[in-house]
């Protein structure tokens, strides 16, 4: 069982970006702290929802300023960059760490980020399977050249190699997403959006439950479910609101707005969101319909760096024990 944080670096009402980095590498030591066994980074461009640009540049900072927790992205976006560049840090990052850096990919989405970086829509739209191929196998060579529909090259030799390559999980949010992982033997990512039972069904589609798949969700612990609740429904919308913002298609293509009330109320339902046993239980009940063995927890929903760090402490003291207690294999 593996429990672990995942943090958007989200710039907070009255807050600079540099709060907000540093609150977010405070909010990365206080897990390791805490007993928690891994802490995950997101990657945004453009807007206050995440201050972030480059998950593997803070996952250095971060496993140089650590010793015991591993460090994940969660995602690293293969529509806006190499995939031989991104394979690259990923080896350095694996090497350096002496294996503690763990890399998380994703598609991303029709954003301006394609406009800015050059890749273009036609990356985003057909080009994300070649992409984590190239990615893939340039992690697992020695040598390696290229000839494809977005991406072609002369023999290279492959300079950091990493003889154990980093795991590498795939965030899916469709069943398309979702076959291409289990073709390439690949764990999955599954994000906030979706509870037990979707999540469940996607570990059936991918077909292979055996996989350390991954599942996100938003977890807020409080003495009642009721204060836990009160405090998401003050906090979250202040700066999600602003922050969905940031999210502008390339092609101006009409997006739906979210309501980030509706979607603070959406988290709690869904989520370990309430006092210790609320939360526990919560995730335990993830553990038994999925059977997904490795959670990761959106702790900064609350919206200030003291809310932030005191329910790292408390989740890691009131909440864990009782879930690797519950979830801890049988003994035959």
């Amino acid at each position: 069982m593996r429990l672990g944080i995942f943090l958007l670096a989200a710039r907070f009402p009255g807050q600079d970006d540099a709060a907000a980095l540093s609150r977010t590498v405070e909010a990365a030591l206080a897990a390791e702290r805490a007993g928690f066994d891994d802490v995950w980074l997101a990657e945004h461009h453009f807007m206050s929802y995440g201050v972030v640009p480059s998950a593997t540049l803070l996952a250095g900072h971060l496993l140089a300023a650590t010793t015991l927790v591993d460090v994940g992205t969660a995602v690293s976006v293969l529509s806006t960059q190499h995939p031989v560049a991104l394979a690259e840090q990923s080896a350095m990052l694996a090497l350096l760490s002496g294996g503690r850096f763990r890399l998380g990919v994703g598609r991303g989405g029709p954003w301006r980020d394609l406009e800015v970086f050059g890749s273009g829509l036609p990356r985003y739209e057909h080009g994300f399977a070649e992409s984590l191929d190239l990615l893939l196998a340039w992690l697992r060579s020695d040598r390696l050249g290229w000839s494809g529909e977005h991406f072609a090259f002369r023999e290279v030799p492959v300079v950091p190699r990493a003889a154990v390559p980093p795991p590498v999980t795939v965030a899916c949010t469709s069943p398309a997403t979702e076959a291409l992982a289990a073709e390439r033997g690949l764990p999955m990512l599954l994000g906030m959006h979706v509870g037990p039972d979707e999540k469940a069904a996607a570990v059936v589609r991918h077909g292979d439950p055996s996989l350390p798949h991954v599942s996100t969700h938003v977890a807020q612990v409080a003495d009642t479910r009721e204060q836990a609740v009160t405090a998401l429904m003050d906090g979250m919308p202040r700066w999600l609101g602003p922050g969905l913002e940031g999210y502008v298609a390339v092609d101006d293509r009409p997006r739906p707005s979210r309501d980030p009330v509706a979607y603070t109320r959406l988290m709690c339902d869904l989520h370990p969101v309430g006092s210790p046993d609320d939360c526990a239980e919560s995730l335990i009940t993830t553990v038994e319909r999925t059977g997904i063995r490795h959670l990761i927890l959106l702790v900064e929903a609350a919206g200030s760096r003291t809310a932030v760090l005191e329910n790292i402490a408390r989740l890691g003291e009131e909440v864990l024990p009782t879930v690797r207690t519950a979830t801890q294999p049988t003994a035959r």
